[in-house]
């Protein structure tokens, strides 16, 4: 069986590939995952504040002792937390690439178009196959209009493709208010491809201390729901290709999320919790379902079940929301209380 895809016009092996985490911080485990049968690899990120804190640093040395504010400087994220710094990662991708074959593609984080494009010029001479823009953004000013959230979008976009040219696909957030816009209008301003969707961790509540603080949730197979409705929703609409991430465990999930339309399927926390051989487990699934059902190729499958392909287009949208209501058994869902 043949399990060839196209992602960003480069040719992959599989349409496994893990995305952004700590796991590909190692380079060892980088050269597991192609021997696991990963098809490309997205590096852990590099942010846009790491990019920030090394200017401030150059700056807090050359204007040492003439005009100074320490306390601001407690608002940033010490360097000392990241780890891995600019110059690091840039070294961490040549040597990512010397020791393996597959596609390597480096992640860009960050809300603003700052220093994205130096750093994406400088990620392509480092030896990246495609550039992920991970753009991470939470607006809390209620007087930013939806148009002015959207902009910056394409103007990180528009700024770091005008520095590159190896393809550069944008990792987006559920949150807009017509998806399908911003998606069409991402693909017309030269978008490779895009990441349905990015995650946001939201914060939690120490009682203890009183402090709000970070609190990490790996995804469930129920967040994979969400990118694929919108993966269905878009294939054949948009001309980049289309990535799945959030909530994908297992080879029926993959081929769910290939059969609406994904050209890879992206894999991060049940590589958290089951390891990086885990891949193969979901490649052997993978080939054994596409037997079993006469597939011969995952190109074969890609789309077929997308609403544009789909006998009831309507499934994907309202329709299935009230048909959902309407064949809801409450008696499955009550907790049986013993007398």
């Amino acid at each position: 069986m043949n399990l060839t895809t196209t992602y960003l016009g480069l040719e992959l092996k599989s349409p496994l590939v893990p995305s952004a985490s700590p796991l590909s911080e190692d380079i060892d485990n980088i050269k597991l995952m192609e021997d696991a049968g990963a098809g490309a690899v997205v590096m852990h990120s590099l942010f846009e504040e790491q990019l920030n804190l090394e200017k401030s640093a150059l700056h807090h040395h050359l204007s040492y002792g003439t005009e100074s504010f320490a306390e601001a400087l407690t608002y940033f994220p010490n360097i000392a937390n990241f780890r891995v710094g600019p110059e690091e990662y840039l070294d961490h991708i040549r040597k990512a690439k010397e020791k393996v074959d597959i596609p390597i593609i480096a992640s860009l984080n960050g809300s603003s178009v700052g220093g994205w494009t130096e750093y994406g010029k400088l990620m392509q001479e480092a030896g990246a196959s495609a550039l992920e823009l991970n753009i991470y953004y939470v607006p809390t000013d209620p007087d930013l209009s939806s148009h002015d959230i959207e902009q910056n979008y394409l103007d990180i976009l528009t700024s770091v493709k005008a520095a590159v040219t190896i393809p550069v696909a944008v990792k987006l957030s559920p949150y807009f208010t017509n998806t399908a816009n911003i998606a069409k209008r991402l693909d017309h301003a030269g978008a490779d491809g895009l990441v349905l969707f990015n995650r946001f961790y939201q914060p939690d509540i120490n009682l203890e201390n009183l402090e709000v603080e970070p609190h990490v949730l790996l995804s469930t197979p129920q967040a994979m729901r969400l990118p694929l409705r919108w993966i269905a929703i878009l294939y054949g609409h948009i001309q980049g290709s289309l990535a799945a991430t959030s909530g994908i465990h297992n080879a029926h999930d993959v081929i769910k999320m290939l059969m609406v339309g994904a050209n890879v399927t992206m894999l991060c926390s049940i590589l958290l919790r089951e390891g990086i051989n885990h891949i193969q487990c979901l490649e052997k699934d993978l080939r054994e379902w596409m037997k079993i059902h006469e597939y011969e190729s995952v190109k074969q499958m890609q789309g077929s079940m997308s609403q544009l392909k789909c006998p009831n287009p309507s499934a994907f949208e309202r329709a299935q929301y009230m048909k959902a209501l309407q064949t809801y058994n409450p008696d499955l869902g009550r907790v049986y209380t013993p007398s």
